[in-house]
């Protein structure tokens, strides 16, 4: 089970949940600065006012990295500290602290992967993801952002799982900007994919030879299959549909018609979000079970879905309750490999929060199983180019705070020290000898 030559081992972090720093060097404030503040949305109050203190630990942490031997590290730009107004002046603080980031991984020999947009949208652009304009102002700054660190970075990112940004920040309103509607879901989902394509067409222009892809969060469903059908439609397809060349899946136009008439949708749309990738960004944590069942729904991130229940997962679970099951990543990547086979495919995140501390078994046996799922894809076909951990450390875990610990470094977040978990240190083993142990 050695991986083939070329194949990228990497961690991942997100801006606002490492950063910190939020008021500080121009910084703007984003909806996740609004929605944290903001009593009963996240667990124990937890803000990511100071989250990891990465803005002013900058050279320790990418010294970290380095230790850990990994080849690329998958960050996010938090666009409100770089534009913060969302449109119009440029932060030049902002900017020279991500100049510095990445000339710091350069010079370490790793290789970063840059994600535009991880949920922290700039507070101050009217009605967010509900705004066409908003599209257009993100690929204003996708284009900027690949004019000022394009000769460094090869690898961008788009958007990072906006299935979350739409239906968890507007349908059930559990992430930030905390609206629960679904009609606002689902407007909010095409904005998003228009601001995707249009974000494609602005970091090629600027940085042409440009790496791009997208990260989706794919939901490995099992159960009855129209129930199967119904949650893959608004939870799946409603994103590889347009940005893959299919349009807006029919059976979702149906299902959702009680909802919305799908009039933000333009004339044109369709082919300005349809673009080229060069990769599909894959991100997995679990596999859901869902049942039929006329009595129940399964929320309202699932927009204009009934008559479906989520059923727990058999099997062990993380600490944060999603079910351990590696074979639904390959399950996951043998289908992206038969319906689009021409589109090589990276593992952005996949990990597990437990609160082990530094001597870290469990995740240790979650990320084997995981890596063995993967190379089982790869020697079936799959075109399987990377895996990164999620996450590099412990970090604000969005609504659950503070509590979930995902990081393959522990943070103590009193005095900001950091140890590397064994996990951490089997991590490094497996990237230095390019296989799995007892391979």
């Amino acid at each position: 089970m050695i991986f083939p030559p070329g194949f990228v081992f990497g961690a991942a972090t997100a801006a606002y949940q490492i950063e910190g720093a939020v008021a500080e060097d121009g910084r703007g404030p984003s909806i996740w600065d609004a929605f944290s503040h903001e009593r009963g949305n996240v667990l124990a109050g937890d803000t990511g006012d100071v989250a990891c203190d990465h803005y002013h630990r900058l050279e320790s942490d990418l010294d970290l990295m380095a230790s850990l031997g990994l080849d690329a590290y998958r960050l996010s730009i938090a666009w409100s500290r770089v534009q913060p107004a969302g449109s119009g002046a440029w932060n030049e603080a902002g900017w020279d602290f991500y100049q510095r980031l990445v000339d710091g991984l350069v010079a370490r020999g790793i290789a970063p992967y840059v994600t535009l947009y991880h949920w922290d949208l700039p507070l101050a652009l009217p009605d967010g993801w509900l705004a066409r304009d908003t599209s257009h102002r993100f690929a204003d700054y996708a284009a900027e952002a690949a004019r000022r660190l394009g000769d460094r970075v090869a690898h961008w990112t788009t958007l990072n799982e906006p299935w979350c940004s739409s239906h968890l920040g507007y349908g059930s309103g559990v992430h930030a900007p905390g609206v629960a509607d679904a009609a606002s879901a689902l407007r909010a989902a095409h904005h998003l994919n228009l601001a995707h394509g249009l974000g494609v067409d602005a970091v090629r222009t600027a940085a042409p030879g440009a790496q791009v892809s997208v990260v989706l969060v794919p939901h490995v469903l099992r159960g009855d299959p129209e129930a199967v059908r119904r949650m893959d439609a608004v939870g799946n397809r409603i994103w590889t549909g347009p940005m893959l060349g299919d349009g807006y899946p029919e059976d979702l136009l149906a299902d959702t018609a009680r909802v919305t008439d799908w009039a933000f949708v333009r004339d044109g749309d369709l082919a300005r979000i349809h673009r080229p990738l060069d990769a599909l960004g894959v991100n997995y944590y679990s596999t859901m079970l869902v049942r039929d069942d006329p009595s129940a729904s399964p929320g309202g991130a699932w927009p204009g879905v009934d008559g479906v229940r989520i059923e727990p997962h058999p099997g062990e679970r993380t600490d944060i309750g999603w079910a351990i099951v590696p074979d639904g990543l390959t399950e996951l990547l043998l289908e992206l490999r038969d319906e689009h086979r021409d589109l090589p495919l990276w593992i952005s995140e996949n990990g597990a929060a437990y609160s082990s501390g530094a001597r870290d078994a469990d995740r240790i046996a979650y990320l084997d199983a995981h890596l063995r799922a993967v190379a089982a894809a790869i020697s079936q076909g799959a075109d399987v180019r990377g895996y990164f951990v999620w996450s590099l450390m412990d970090n604000f875990e969005w609504a659950y705070g503070y509590s979930q610990r995902f990081g393959l470094v522990d943070v103590d977040y009193a005095t900001q020290r950091r140890t590397i978990k064994d996990s951490g240190r089997w991590y490094r083993d497996v990237i230095r000898t390019r296989s799995l142990p007892g391979v």
